[in-house]
This record gives structure tokens, C-alpha cells and sequence, in this order.
């Protein structure tokens, strides 16, 4: 009985925040952005590993924190982080992204 409750029971994992890949999904937020949080960076979890760094994010009217992570470093690239530019009275976010060096 129980198998047949899982039928069409699809388990995905959660897609990533936002952290460069794409456009954020919002335009201007009239709003400034609040600090940065506060991170406990700790130990890289290998040799090499990258700190990408939290940062706000806009969802449904208010700021969001969105947690940092480690990733793998990308040979030839380096990491610009998220941040959020004065844009028309308002803030426009620019997404974190890799860049070639």
C-alpha cells in the first residue's frame, strides 16, 4: 500500500539561490538594502574552495537574506560578488557572476 502512494511522487532537489547564474528576477527597489549579515566562514571544506559570500535578495516586497556557500574555484575566473547600485531613486541588484581574468 505504501509503494502505491508514492506513484507520481517526484523528489527534486531545490535549485540554488540565485548566485550568477541569470538575472535576478525583479527590477528597481525603492528601498536601500540593509547591511550585510554577519557569516561564520569556518574551514574550507577542500583545498582551493571558494567563499561566495551571502548577500540580500528582493522576493515578494522585502529583503531576503541569502545564506554564503563554498564552491568549487573555476580555473581562469574569478568571483564578483552580488551587490545592489543606486539606479533612477531607487536600487538595482546586479547578480554575483564569475568573470574571466
Amino acid at each position: 500500500m505504501a509503494a502505491l502512494g508514492l506513484v507520481g511522487c517526484v523528489v527534486a532537489p531545490v535549485p540554488p539561490a540565485q548566485y550568477g547564474y541569470g538575472a535576478p528576477a525583479y527590477d528597481v527597489v525603492n528601498v536601500p538594502p540593509p547591511a550585510p549579515q554577519y557569516e561564520v566562514v569556518g574551514v574550507a571544506p577542500y583545498p582551493g574552495a571558494i567563499w561566495i559570500s551571502g548577500y540580500w535578495g528582493w522576493v515578494s516586497g522585502r529583503y531576503v537574506w541569502n545564506r554564503g556557500y563554498w564552491h568549487a574555484p573555476r580555473p581562469g575566473y574569478h568571483w564578483v560578488p552580488h551587490r545592489w547600485v543606486p539606479q533612477g531613486g531607487g536600487w538595482r541588484a546586479q547578480g554575483g557572476r564569475w568573470e574571466r581574468r
